[in-house]
């Protein structure tokens, strides 16, 4: 009998929450793609909000949609084949919320009221699938200004997902299509994960900022116009707040024309300013800390960027087992600047250090530029160890470019593009303490009349193992 009982137990244990389902076409949702339903949808979770929780469901229909306000304890599921729709009517989105501190950040990351789907000071919080979010009606570029700005928003309908200080936040089976400025944006957020999710968008993918005890993984993101899964520390909550105990995982970056990588077309895009990429930064005020990128590929897109440049610390940074085809610009860059885009009382400078990259394979590797790391002349770079890479560039690089004066970051917005061509086309490195190279292989498809390798004041490097071509009078190292 104990047996039986025991038996019964592990069988209940194991079994599905019996939390309630709310299906909003019970509080008069249609779905029918042309009667706004976030009316209805906003009904059936203050309906489960007043039971303590539950499972908001919209089943297989298009619902026409302005803001969704989720709440603690809720998850909103949209089934297969369920869409929830932006609509293009901006008086259906909430307004910004007021900001009362000046703005050292951008306007999508000051303001999270005026989206698609938010929720501030939550817990407990899940959007999940396999339906689709198309944010077709959404704030798609910092122009569109919908005649209806709030306190330097970029307007309403601005993100599809924005989550301010909520904690325990899962983000899984989604498709997102045309994500406003944001796809996603978490901030001031702790322990969460971000599984499972698909997106193609207008602008950035995810953006994870001030967060703490973060995933993200499995997921596939086309941004042909910006960047696909970023982490930042802004002065969004009117303080520094560091990043740390971030890991992105077994995700795909591509940057194909918009909506190609849904429909199975995948065309590349033109080389913009930035096509896909995993970043730390551009905001950076808190810095970032406990940082681990592995397993991902890139796809007609820029490399990995590591950016510390408004005065915070990066460190303990590892990133491993990438593969990169068709890159733009550049494959690896690691800088720090003074930017210093924050409270001008703050006078610590930018750090970084104690930052590891391995085990990747690039191939089609723009011209413009090698792998660069590169400090400031009186706070260089400490502990870079770069190792087991395979670069394949398409060379193309002139005599006249080995002499180039490439420009200190300093104040200047950390963008390769606009510092144009590195004077050596494998590596520059410049105001580094502790670099050490190993196992590193440079190829190139077209002659290429740089040097391999400038490190220009770089202290104790220890280059090993690593090769080149070299052309007509150009060096394989050259130490400034």
């Amino acid at each position: 009998m104990k047996q039986i009982i025991y038996i019964l137990f592990l069988l209940f244990a194991s079994m599905p929450s019996m939390a309630a389902d709310y299906n909003v076409r019970d509080f008069g949702a249609k779905g029918d793609g042309t009667t706004l339903d976030s009316h209805a949808i906003n009904d059936a979770i203050s309906a489960a909000v007043t039971k303590g929780g539950g499972r908001v469901v919209l089943p297989t229909g298009t619902y026409l949609s302005g803001t969704i306000r989720m709440k603690s304890n809720i998850e909103l599921h949209l089934e297969a084949g369920a869409i929830l729709l932006a609509t293009e009517d901006k008086l259906a989105y909430d307004k910004s919320e007021p900001f009362n501190f000046p703005e050292y950040q951008d306007g999508g990351h000051t303001y999270f009221h005026n989206s698609l789907i938010w929720a501030e000071g939550g817990q407990n919080i899940s959007i999940t699938g396999p339906g689709m979010i198309d944010g077709s009606g959404l704030t798609k570029k910092d122009t569109e200004r919908a005649g209806n700005v709030q306190g330097g928003s970029i307007g309403t309908g601005d993100k599809a997902i924005a989550l301010k200080q909520c904690s325990n936040v899962i983000i899984r089976d989604l498709t997102i299509f045309r994500g406003g400025h944001f796809a996603i944006i978490v901030t001031g957020c702790e322990r969460g994960n971000i599984d499972n999710v698909t997106i193609d968008t207008n602008r950035d993918g995810i953006d994870i900022d001030c967060c703490k005890f973060f995933t993200v993984s499995n997921c596939k993101v086309n941004t042909p116009n910006d960047d696909a899964i970023v982490l930042k520390s802004s002065y969004a909550l009117k303080r520094a707040v560091t990043t740390e105990h971030i890991l992105i995982n077994n995700c795909l970056v591509t940057g194909y024309k918009l909506g190609t990588f849904l429909d199975g077309t995948r065309v590349p895009e033109q080389v913009n300013w930035v096509c896909g990429r995993i970043k730390l930064g551009t905001e950076s005020n808190g810095g970032y800390r406990n940082i681990a990128i592995s397993n991902c590929t890139f796809m007609y897109s820029s490399g990995i960027a590591l950016e510390e440049v408004d005065q915070g610390r990066m460190e303990n940074i590892i990133v491993t087992n990438l593969s990169m085809s068709h890159v733009h610009h550049y494959p690896i860059y690691i800088t720090t600047g003074c930017r210093n885009r924050g409270p001008k009382e703050i006078i610590s400078p930018s750090y970084g250090g104690d930052i590891m990259v391995s085990n990747v394979i690039a191939q089609d590797c723009d011209s413009l530029a090698g792998i660069i790391v590169t400090g400031m002349p009186d706070e260089p770079l400490q502990n870079i160890s770069l190792s087991n890479i395979r670069i394949s560039y398409r060379g193309g690089g002139t005599v006249d470019l080995r002499d180039r004066d490439y420009r200190e970051q300093s104040t200047n917005y950390p963008e390769p593009r606009w510092a144009g061509p590195t004077p050596a086309y494998g590596l520059f490195a410049r105001h580094v303490n502790g670099l050490s190279v190993s196992d590193v292989k440079f190829t190139t498809e077209k002659p290429d009349y740089r040097h391999c390798i400038i490190l220009d004041n770089v202290k104790g490097d220890d280059i090993r193992h690593v090769t080149g071509p070299v052309e007509q009078s150009a060096q394989f190292l050259v130490r400034r």
